[in-house]
């Protein structure tokens, strides 16, 4: 995709703009993005992890052909013109076998990777840095090079074998902890720029030794941590000043920088950080917080107003399932059992989004929008519980409408950063 080249060359003409990507499965999540490109006439980057869609599956259920399937499924509904849609491979590597042995991760991350390849992805971050069976927590920059290097060479296979065009790369791998930290944050210091140039030069002295020299021709850019984190109750926010010799080491090169986690930023934040350099901004859970607000809101006001529906029976369903299967959430969510119960629902990192694919979850939501669909809404109960979305009030409602303007308010906050020129339109 055209848009994905284009930022390093207009951040060092001094025109920088950005690209959201968008990290999430959840279909109203994906709805709201494309709406929004089709709307616009604005690219829109799609991402999916290694944790959320693999070859087996992942906690999705889909494999990466499915996950493209269902993308472009919804953009050809939303009536997105042809070449807008972009998707993206995140932290593709070991880490969901990282309890294997090196060899054997390896083995199944080069497996993934040519999923994600063959099924027309057209950028991969290669992310190789976590320690497997027997190994220390992190790698050296060495190894980690080595084996994003055997990565690369297999998606370069897989895409020509495939017959899409050779895809972008994304190298690096210092980022937060994915989903947000564990704990109260007070401060979190940038990657120091002996650590990016070192980080770059490695990658470019392996790939070019492993034949691999027009792959790295296609690195656009570098995972690094520009100072930005959310943990489960509190943000840091950029500070330009910390991040300046940082954003320096792009100088005249031909990358940018990918910021993770930048979720919950402001806007006046996401901007600086598009200005600084750091013009690919992935945000995920901040989008399934604001699909699980309007949710939990729309679940209050039918149990205000339709005595039949019950008392919040969509959060009941949740918390049941969340005990249920607490894998996802209990290594995460520290104290006392009343604060865990508060986190499951209100977290930052809002854990509960691995919960919303499950059948459970799938047939509340579904009762939930069955008995609100055609409703007429007072504008009073919506004050009351979406203050933020009064303009569905006194007329019959289409809840999916509430959900997708509900993810659709944090993805403005996220265009007007990356298109400044462009007016808000919500």
């Amino acid at each position: 995709m055209g848009i994905l080249t284009a930022l390093a060359p207009a951040h060092r003409q001094g025109t920088a703009f950005g690209i959201t990507s968008v990290c999430s499965a959840h279909p109203v999540v994906l709805r709201a993005a494309i709406r929004r490109a089709a709307l616009h006439h604005t690219p829109v980057l799609i991402e999916a992890t290694c944790n959320q869609v693999n070859h087996t599956g992942g906690y999705t259920g889909l494999d990466p052909a499915a996950f493209a399937a269902l993308a472009q499924r919804i953009a050809a509904q939303e009536a997105l013109p042809d070449g807008l849609l972009a998707l993206g491979g995140d932290h593709l590597g070991p880490n969901p076998w990282r309890h294997l042995p090196a060899d054997a991760a390896m083995m199944q991350a080069r497996a993934m990777i040519r999923a994600y390849a063959a099924a027309g992805f057209a950028k991969l971050h290669l992310d190789a840095s976590m320690g497997c069976a027997g190994e220390g927590e992190a790698l050296d920059d060495t190894v980690t090079a080595t084996r994003a290097a055997s990565l690369a060479a297999v998606a370069e296979e897989a895409a020509l074998a495939a017959g899409h065009p050779p895809p972008v790369y994304i190298i690096g791998t210092e980022v937060p902890p994915p989903g947000g930290a564990d704990h109260v944050l007070s401060q979190v210091p940038p990657t120091s720029p002996a650590a990016a140039r070192l980080t770059l030069a490695v990658h470019r002295e392996i790939f070019a030794k492993a034949g691999l020299a027009a792959a790295f021709a296609r690195v656009i850019g570098l995972v690094v941590q520009p100072g930005v984190e959310f943990g489960n109750a509190n943000v840091i926010g950029y500070d330009p000043a910390q991040a300046q010799s940082l954003a320096a080491v792009l100088g005249d090169t031909p990358f940018v920088f990918e910021a993770h986690s930048t979720d919950y930023q402001s806007a006046d934040a996401l901007r600086s950080l598009v200005t600084d350099g750091f013009c690919i901004l992935k945000v995920g859970p901040e989008l399934t917080f604001a699909l699980r607000e309007a949710l939990y809101g729309l679940d209050l006001i039918a149990s205000d107003m339709i005595p039949a529906y019950g008392q919040r029976p969509l959060k009941t369903a949740m918390e049941a399932l969340m005990i249920a299967h607490p894998a996802d959430w209990q290594r995460h969510y520290p104290g006392t059992a009343h604060a865990q119960a508060v986190l499951r629902h209100y977290s930052y990192s809002d854990r509960i989004r691995y919960y919303w694919n499950r059948l459970e979850a799938v047939e509340a939501v579904a009762h939930l929008m069955q008995t609100l669909k055609g409703q007429t809404l007072p504008v009073t109960l919506l004050r009351q519980h979406l203050p933020a979305l009064t303009r569905f009030a006194d007329a019959p409602l289409d809840p999916e409408a509430v959900l997708i303007a509900a993810v659709d308010a944090v993805l403005n906050t996220y265009h007007l950063a990356c298109h400044p020129s462009q007016p808000p339109t919500n």
